[in-house]
C-alpha cells in the first residue's frame, strides 16, 4: 500500500500484485530492458505543454489521446515502460496516437517522496526534444524503493547522457528551480482522480491494468479495439 497525503487527504493506493510486476521487471538477473533506441526516440515530434507536461505525436495527429500519469520511482511504473513503453512509441511514429505523459510526486514517505521530487524536478529541467531519453534512464536506473537514490549529480549525469549540453540544466537540478511546477502537477493529477500510478487514460476513459501491461490488448485499445475495466492499479 502506498500512502499519499493530497491537501488535507490522506489517499490510500493499493497496488494489486506489485511483487510479481516487480519480478517481471527485475527478471532472474535483476536487469531491466531498455523502452527503445535513443535514435528511434530522436525522430518522435515532442513538445512541452504549459502545464509542464510532454506530448509526443507526429505533426497533425490529434486523436486518439493517451496520458501517462507516472512516478519515476515507482517500479510498477517502471515495469509498465518495460513491456509497453516500446509499443505506444511505435503506434506514435505510424501516427496512430497522441501521447501526453504527466509524470508527478506520488510518495509522500521518505525518502521515496525526496527521490521521486528530484527526479520529476530533473524531467521538469530538461529541454522537450532530449525528456524522452531522459525518462527512459530515470526509470533504468530507479533506486530501490526504501533507498537514497536520484542524487543530483546522477541525474545531471544522466542529463549529459540523454543530450542535454546547456548548463542551465545542470543549474535547474541542483537548485531544484521546478520543484514548485512538480507539485503543481502532483496536485492536478490528485484533483483529477489520479490515486496511484501508472495511471492511462485513452480519450479520458482510465485503462485497467491487464490492458496497460499487455502490449497486444494495449495496441487494440488504441487502433479501435476493446478495453478491460480500471482495476484501481
Amino acid at each position: 500500500m502506498i500512502a499519499l497525503t493530497a491537501v488535507a487527504a490522506l489517499v490510500i493506493v493499493v497496488v494489486a500484485g506489485v511483487s510479481i510486476v516487480e519480478l517481471r521487471q527485475n527478471g532472474p538477473g535483476g536487469s531491466s530492458t531498455s523502452t527503445g533506441s535513443g535514435q528511434a526516440q530522436a525522430a518522435i515530434p515532442a513538445t512541452r505543454q504549459a502545464d509542464g507536461s510532454i506530448v509526443l505525436a507526429e505533426p497533425g495527429v490529434t486523436q486518439p489521446v493517451l496520458e501517462l500519469y507516472e512516478d519515476f520511482q515507482c517500479p510498477v511504473c517502471k515495469s509498465f515502460e518495460d513491456s509497453s513503453g516500446q509499443t505506444i512509441r511505435s503506434l506514435v511514429q505510424d501516427g496512430k496516437l497522441k501521447v501526453v505523459y504527466r509524470p508527478f510526486r506520488l510518495f509522500d514517505q521518505e525518502p521515496m517522496r525526496s527521490n521521486s521530487g528530484r527526479a520529476a524536478n530533473a524531467a521538469a529541467c530538461a529541454p522537450a526534444d532530449q525528456w524522452l531519453r531522459l525518462h527512459d534512464l530515470l526509470f533504468e536506473y530507479q533506486p530501490a524503493e526504501g533507498t537514497n537514490g536520484f542524487a543530483v549529480a546522477d541525474l545531471q549525469n544522466w542529463g549529459r547522457q540523454a543530450g542535454i549540453t546547456d548548463s542551465a540544466f545542470a543549474t535547474c537540478v541542483s537548485g531544484e528551480q521546478k520543484s514548485a511546477d512538480v507539485e503543481a502537477a502532483t496536485r492536478a493529477a490528485l484533483a483529477s482522480g489520479v490515486q496511484g500510478t501508472p495511471t492511462g487514460r485513452l480519450d479520458g476513459k482510465d485503462l485497467g491494468t491487464n490492458t496497460l501491461f499487455s502490449p497486444d490488448a494495449l495496441r487494440a485499445a488504441i487502433t479501435g479495439g476493446a478495453t478491460d475495466q480500471p482495476t484501481g492499479a
